[in-house]
């Protein structure tokens, strides 16, 4: 892939430092989509259909970059001292004897229908460190190691017709650079970048080809013809020794009625996409709906913005109704229109938040503990699984790690979580090297 430089403004991050917006050439069309779709030929031999083990074709991750407070969502503490247990006052839900906070009254509705993990636990409270791990259940450096579950499951899948396997909405997490990449596998097996869904108008870049005017074309032409010549002249590279192959099938998905009309989110009902939310997060979440449905293997929606270091109520009285609306809209409409026979749903962020309430009135970063959800896919639906302690610091039955998590989605897949990849220098290396499946999650 290449990166361009999109422009120079710098994001200040919680840890003080920057980053730059970069735009990833090439999108859905002949830049960028090749050497994606150079996993057709190369993973064709390890794709495999999920065996007679297979819980799910596919898999929505709903990644809460920044760390969703479990003490103000699903693990509320009203016993606690003041400085622990927040604001919020624990409401019912339709599960006898399960409360979440009063700012999810929605999601409360549709309980029933998830499972929830209140013991998500490991030992890092480093954002770019604890994102890669749970994104991949491997231990690694910040800059990502080894290669996240979507990567890996782009890798044993393979392409079904002329969409990617792996999605990405908007595009793939990232605080300081991007996380949760593909590592050694290489480009070929990183996400497709989808784009926000919430812009007006929306498209996916070069799935419109029709309205390329003839000057783009040209140039796009006279490009290709320069990265051609290139890939001549570069024996032994991964990423465009076999470029030109790949062409042909670039083309095919750019004009593919199959990818427009996957990512065509305005021929939703417009009461269907007020549902969710005209906001980035929802239209993501029922973008990430239509993907699984069109057989998309692999969708992660980055739902980010839950970093509450300081003010973290005035923070969560806004993002909570939101998240709200648009994750209980998922879980009906799934549920509705039976996509949650094959599809696993999956919400996380990388870490729960402190127990105890900063001087600014934030919360911290904090690994030891941290609630999650699971649904569908043979998941028991309103069953509570794990235990913290009264102040919801550690967890005291059932912990879950990061690569408990990525067990399961990989098993739930029908892909052997032990099955060894290979590094460009041939160097085997397991998909886990560690972890179980949640097995009591299932009926």
């Amino acid at each position: 892939m290449l990166d361009v430089v999109f422009n120079t403004r710098q994001s200040r991050q919680c840890n003080g430092a920057t980053r730059r917006d970069f735009l990833r050439a090439g999108g859905l069309g002949a830049i960028g989509l090749p050497a994606l779709l150079r996993a057709e030929s190369t993973a064709s031999a390890a794709a495999r259909t999920p065996g007679t083990g297979a819980r799910a074709k596919s898999v929505i991750l709903v990644y809460l970059g920044g760390g969703l407070s479990h003490h103000d969502s699903f693990d509320l503490k009203p016993d606690a001292p003041d400085d622990i247990r927040g604001k919020y006052r624990p409401i019912s839900t339709v599960v006898p004897g399960l409360q979440v906070g009063e700012k999810l009254p929605l999601m409360a509705r549709v309980m029933d229908k998830i499972a929830l993990v209140r013991s998500g636990a490991h030992n890092n409270d480093h954002h770019e460190t604890a994102t890669n791990w749970v994104l991949s259940g491997r231990f690694g450096t910040p800059f990502g190691d080894f290669p996240a579950v979507g990567a890996v499951v782009a890798h044993e899948t393979g392409f079904s017709g002329t969409l990617p396997p792996y999605v990405a909405v908007p595009r793939n997490p990232s605080f300081t650079w991007e996380l949760g990449k593909s590592a050694f596998l290489g480009g070929r097996f990183e996400s497709f970048k989808a784009g926000d869904p919430n812009q007006a108008g929306y498209k996916v870049q070069d799935l419109a080809a029709d309205a390329m005017s003839p000057q783009q074309v040209g140039r796009r032409d006279t490009l290709l013809q320069a990265v051609d010549g290139l890939a001549r002249r570069v024996e032994g590279n991964d990423q465009i020794a076999t470029y030109d192959e790949f062409h042909s099938r670039a083309r095919q998905m750019v004009l593919s009625t199959e990818a427009r009309r996957a990512f065509a989110i305005d021929q939703e009902a417009e009461k269907v996409r007020d549902r969710y939310g005209r906001n980035t997060a929802g239209q993501s979440m029922l973008l990430a709906r239509r993907l699984v449905e069109a057989g998309v293997r692999f969708v992660t929606v980055n739902y980010g913005g839950w970093d509450h270091h300081a003010k973290v109520f005035e923070s969560l009285d806004k993002k909570l109704p939101e998240f709200d609306r648009g994750l209980s809209a998922l879980v009906e409409d799934m549920s509705n229109r039976g996509t949650f026979e094959d599809t696993l749903l999956v919400v996380m962020g990388e870490f729960g938040r402190t127990p105890k309430i900063n001087k600014d009135a934030g919360r911290d970063h904090w690994g030891p503990a941290g609630s999650l959800l699971f649904a569908g896919a043979g998941v028991k639906p309103g069953f509570v699984l794990g235990k913290t302690d009264k102040h919801g610091a550690y967890v005291t039955q059932r912990p879950v790690g990061p690569a408990d998590v990525a067990y399961t989605i990989l098993d739930s897949l029908g892909i052997d979580p032990h099955k060894p990849l290979y590094t460009p220098d041939g160097r085997p290396v397991e998909i886990l090297d560690k972890g179980e499946s949640v097995s009591e999650l299932f009926a």
